[in-house]
């Protein structure tokens, strides 16, 4: 998505972070393979893990999940359901792909690396255009 929101030059309008709902990745640099499919598509990932955290929910005016596990986790930390309809399944802004959770691609070799990817580019020119349409960017 940042890829997506520099080459729109909209850094400035668009902030994007990213941070999981586990705790046992923290401080990493993302997947050397996830790294590699990346950059054969001219992105460039940076950045180190982090957890979601209760104040995600004051700080940005959209919250993704991955898959419907990750949906239901970031929710639980919002028990009154104050921000619930501030989260959304990424792949909601996906239009050329069927699936609607994005698989970990973890254990899928190579060629599980270059789908998520590619998934993942597809949900992301959605949401730019969503982001675009209704935050009046």
């Amino acid at each position: 998505m940042k890829h997506l929101v520099e080459q729109a030059g909209l850094s400035k309008s668009i902030i994007c972070d990213s941070a999981g709902t586990s705790s046992y990745h923290i401080g990493s640099c993302p997947d050397q393979r996830m790294t590699a499919a990346a950059k054969r598509r001219g992105i460039i990932l940076k950045g180190q893990a982090r957890q979601f955290r209760k104040s995600d929910f004051e700080e940005f005016d959209l919250i993704l999940a991955m898959d419907r596990a990750n949906y239901r986790d970031i929710l639980s930390l919002d028990p009154a359901g104050k921000y619930q309809d501030k989260v959304r399944l990424m792949c909601d802004f996906a239009s050329h792909y069927p699936e609607r959770e994005v698989p970990d691609p973890y254990y899928g070799g190579v060629e599980g690396f270059n789908h998520v990817i590619d998934l993942l580019l597809d949900a992301c020119e959605g949401l730019l255009n969503y982001v675009c349409k209704n935050y009046q960017l």
